[in-house]
């Protein structure tokens, strides 16, 4: 028995009513905090991203006391630093058909309808405010020759509202939070700690009170307190070993606040980007994301005839399938990166793939450097080629990039409701960290858009009804809880460090992310998942047999962080494969090779499966607890998925 059912869930704050004013109900309906009664009350926030350092820079402004904590030795090196291709937002520049309501709808649409109405609805309404945020602080949005933002296309949608940077507008939004994050240092209100990594959540009396963190340089294991605690951790795609992901990217923070009974909402629903430089040996570690954006100039395809041994640029038009403009002629190659990323795969599939192992598809831009001219292409994604070229030591100026799909991001997360908190009380969690607002797919450049609307605009104003009950009473390092916790931290390292085995961290978490792409990647069957939960259960075993884990814990040690984030990946991996199995249909990310149409297309089953599935931690021994939310649909009924 790989799970059980539970008592169905359901979001409780969300309001009912018309969907253009729900938000707005709900703020006024919320309870308020004057300020004298801020300074009184305290916030953890964990993690630095855009959704965390926004989040801590707007609640400090607000003047609650904020307490930051990153893994990294800077808040400017979170993950959000590596988002290239933009950010959504309804402005309607362009004056070509776009709407709040549009962007609603295509990101419900490219969700697979597998989204609350409610929460995109709200996200599509504050992109418009998040870019005049942005604005203000000096953010370098491209600009058109006439001095007004600029916008670009991107898969998913036949609009352009994309604002972008060239190809570094996560670094450019990540530096507008930071300076808004170090304005509030300056100011009293927020506290930074920096290589500090979260290791326990603090749950006193059913609230979430505190964290226990580990010093990464120094070892110190201690035990920090608060009125709540928001998680801003990012997501899990790691798991995979090979992702678009910096190395440090983990799920530790959402596992430890899982198994103190937070739920998890919907693991099984991950990204594969269709636009990423393909593996190039068994040496690798991670994987490197082209900007979606590219597929706005680029035109992607492969030999006609499968292992055509010749250079690209000796293959006539003639003998080329630019298989993306073939078969989805209305979006061509800006289709949704899950169906982008399976049209790939199956042309490599064939043996048309390109480059070593025939893993690979051309992206190539010689029209659009006949059409535009070499300086505007340049313009527009120069550094985005200077990466190519640095990686694959080839110019894409003169010869196609070579792209295959990868782990890129994850729709699920720990469950939040209408105001993001998770189900253990004073718990909040946005940005990646949570499942609220993609489905069963993420439409390229809505992460940044999600990540500033949490942080700027949602979160500070759901907080207020949780804190105005506060401050709750003090809790101490002594508390029982707090004990609890901190020990449960000590005895969990000195156990990976006493294992004393022979096989690395790393050679592990290489196995692992085998075994989740080969079973659990871009295609699954029942066959292939449940051999994936037997061969994870037999490694995980293996794992607190023979790892070797050097050093101690009472020092810098990176292979002590690398162990305990592996062993939470084994965890999180089993359950990963549950919700496959138990999800009988394909939707988004999630594509169940029994279940799709005659052309291959994902074939939803909304009569069993139209809701959100979030998992109950039950113990180590015990199978995961299935509670489901209904999801409903008023405003865009669901429908067959189609790009054509």
């Amino acid at each position: 028995m790989y799970y059980v059912d539970g008592e169905p869930i359901a979001d409780t704050k969300s309001p009912d009513g018309p969907i253009e004013t729900r938000w707005d109900r709900r703020r006024f309906g919320a309870k308020l905090v004057n300020p004298a009664n801020r300074r009184k009350l305290t916030v953890i926030v964990v993690g630095t991203g855009l959704a965390g350092g926004s989040a801590a820079a707007t609640l400090g402004e607000a003047g609650y006391r904020v307490k930051s904590y990153c893994y990294q030795d800077s808040p400017r090196r979170a993950h959000s630093i590596a988002a290239q291709g933009g950010i959504n937002a309804a402005k309607n520049y362009r004056n070509d058909g776009d709407s709040i309501h549009r962007l609603f709808y295509d990101t419900v649409k490219g969700g697979d309808f597998r989204s609350r109405e409610s929460n995109v609805y709200r996200l599509a309404q504050v992109s418009v405010e998040i870019i005049d945020q942005c604005v203000a602080q000096g953010v370098p949005f491209a600009r058109e020759y006439g001095g007004l933002l600029d916008n670009r296309s991107f898969g998913g949608a036949q609009v352009s509202r994309t604002f972008y940077a060239r190809g570094q507008t996560g670094q450019q939004l990540l530096l507008g939070a930071y300076q808004a994050l170090e304005r509030q240092v300056a100011a009293g209100t927020v506290e930074t700690y920096t290589r500090h990594e979260m290791l326990e959540l603090i749950v006193v009396d059913g609230r979430a009170r505190g964290i226990v963190v580990r010093d990464l340089v120094t070892g110190e294991i201690r035990t920090d307190f608060a009125d709540a605690v928001v998680l801003a951790t990012g997501g899990y795609g790691n798991v995979f070993f090979l992702s678009t992901n910096a190395k440090g990217c983990n799920v530790t923070a959402s596992w430890r606040a899982h198994r103190k009974g937070a739920l998890f909402a919907n693991p099984c629903y991950t990204q594969i980007h269709p636009t990423c430089i393909p593996q190039s040996g068994e040496h690798q570690s991670k994987l490197t994301l082209m900007s979606e954006s590219l597929r706005n100039d680029g035109r992607v395809w492969v030999p006609l005839e499968a292992g055509d041994p010749r250079a690209p640029g000796d293959i006539p038009e003639a003998e080329r399938d630019y298989y993306l403009e073939r078969i989805y002629p209305s979006f061509g190659n800006l289709v949704p990166r899950d169906i982008a990323s399976r049209a790939t795969k199956n042309v490599c599939d064939e043996g048309r793939g390109v480059g070593p192992g025939g893993l690979g598809v051309y992206l190539d831009f010689a029209d659009a450097i006949g059409r535009l001219g070499r300086d505007a292409v340049e313009a527009k994604y120069g550094n985005l080629f200077e990466m190519y070229e640095r990686i694959t030591g080839e110019d894409p100026y003169e010869v196609p990039m070579r792209i295959y799909p990868a782990v890129h991001y994850t729709m699920g997360g720990l469950w939040v409701d209408y105001d993001l908190q998770a189900t253990i009380p004073g718990l909040f969690v946005i940005g990646e960290a949570n499942f609220s607002d993609h489905g069963a797919n993420r439409l390229g450049a809505s992460a940044l858009m999600q990540g500033l609307a949490d942080g700027y605009f949602v979160l500070p104003n759901t907080i207020n009804d949780y804190l105005a009950a506060g401050p709750f009473p003090q809790v101490d390092a002594g508390h029982p809880d707090a004990v609890e916790a901190r020990t449960a931290v000590e005895d969990r390292l000195t156990r990976l460090l006493a294992v004393d085995g022979d096989r690395t961290v790393d050679s592990f978490h290489r196995e692992l992310g085998r075994i989740m792409w080969d079973y659990c990647g871009m295609e699954r069957t029942e066959e292939g998942l449940r051999k994936a939960i037997d061969l994870i259960r037999a490694l995980r075993d293996e794992y607190w047999q023979r790892v070797r884990v050097p050093g101690s814990a009472a020092t810098l040690n990176q292979a002590l962080e690398k162990a305990g984030r592996v062993a939470d990946f084994f965890e999180l991996a089993e359950l990963m494969c549950v919700d496959a199995l138990h999800r009988t249909e394909s939707c988004g990310g999630h594509f169940r090779a029994e279940s799709q149409t005659e052309d291959g297309e994902a074939r939803r089953d909304d009569e069993h499966f139209t809701y959100v599935a979030a998992w109950e931690w039950a113990g180590a021994s015990a199978p995961p607890v299935l509670h489901k939310e209904d999801l409903t649909f008023e405003y865009v009924q669901p429908s067959q998925r189609s790009y054509k």
